[in-house]
């Protein structure tokens, strides 16, 4: 498995914009539709990850457990379609009924809105804070596909924690690693 880190926005960043499809419902879902009242999460994953398979079920679990303190999450897939089939919208939507997405997942066809993000690998996470400004991004927690760590979304839940409690993010914040997006040829 090919190791790719997290390019790691620059903190205060305000979040890009961007309106994609969601394939489960076949309408564009905008950054505006998304906003929490505490803050909200913008992920990049994908269907193929192995990094991401490892990780779904916590995300799920993250979502549905901050979803009610006022956080929002959106996921979004940016992988070249026409190279990786298994990542089609039409694929996507089996994924979100797989993991019961409490969440969008949109479809970035372009690759416009990850270059905006800067986002490098699958997964890759935002943070940002009611004013939309990047308060944390890297990775879920430790845990790895077959490096024994159990995944329990310990940093990004501490983060999710931070903002809920007024507290300052940790000056510590580790880049996600997983697969690289799969840019299009350009």
């Amino acid at each position: 498995m090919a190791r790719t880190q997290s390019n790691m926005l620059p903190l205060g960043t305000i979040a890009p914009f961007f309106s994609l499809l969601n394939p489960l419902t076949n309408k564009y879902v905008s950054l505006t539709d998304c906003v929490g009242e505490r803050g909200t999460v913008v992920m990049f994953i994908c269907n193929h990850c192995p990094f991401v398979k490892h990780i779904n079920d916590e995300i799920v679990r993250i979502a549905n457990d901050y979803r009610v303190l006022g956080f929002s999450f959106v996921a979004i897939s940016s992988n070249d379609v026409e190279k990786y089939p298994e990542d089609s919208p039409w694929l996507m939507r089996d994924t979100s009924h797989k993991y019961n997405f409490p969440f969008p997942y949109l479809y970035d066809e372009s690759q416009e809105i990850a270059k905006a993000y800067d986002a490098a690998c699958t997964p890759d996470f935002y943070l940002f804070d009611s004013a939309l400004k990047l308060v944390y991004r890297g990775q879920l927690d430790d845990s790895r596909p077959g490096n024994g760590i159990p995944v329990n979304g310990r940093d990004f839940r501490e983060a999710l924690d931070n903002i809920f409690n007024n507290r300052k993010q940790s000056d510590v914040q580790k880049p996600s690693i997983g697969c690289g997006i799969k840019w299009k040829n350009l």
